[in-house]
């Protein structure tokens, strides 16, 4: 078997390696979509202490802020080291359109799911169509 080594590939973690501090913010993935009369998002936290995630929001704006931790391996020689401790940061612009106060999450496997509330003025509502002559009656 012969494996190939393309520089250009390793070009992001050499500069991750370089530049990032230990404090530097983590990537986390979402996904974020409308189910029915609430929306849902996911985001991946592996290895995520539960107590050390934040969820707020401020004014219009969703936080997400957690904190991955590596203890225990101060004595041991690294062989590759992919899995990084550090800080998780995510800000979303809610619309005016969700139920702040029925914002709530859960974390389970990893994965943190918030689940925001479209607010009742924000629902798709049918809009009765009155003729001229209806109209007319109940201006009487």
């Amino acid at each position: 078997m012969t494996l190939g080594f393309d520089p250009l590939s390793q070009l992001d973690r050499f500069a991750a390696s370089v530049f990032d501090s230990p404090r530097a913010l983590r990537r986390m993935p979402v996904d974020l979509y409308r189910d029915g009369d609430r929306y849902v998002l996911h985001a991946d936290m592996p290895g995520v202490d539960p107590g050390s995630i934040d969820v707020d929001v401020d004014g219009g704006q969703l936080s997400i802020r957690a904190q991955r931790t590596m203890g225990g391996q101060d004595n041991v020689r690294w062989f590759t080291r992919e899995r990084d401790a550090g800080s998780y940061l995510r800000q979303f612009a809610l619309g005016d359109g969700v139920d702040l106060d029925g914002i709530n999450a859960s974390y389970d496997n990893g994965v943190l799911t918030v689940i925001i509330p479209v607010s009742e003025r924000a629902k798709p509502r049918r809009i009765a169509v009155q003729s001229l002559d209806q109209q007319q009656q109940i201006d009487a």
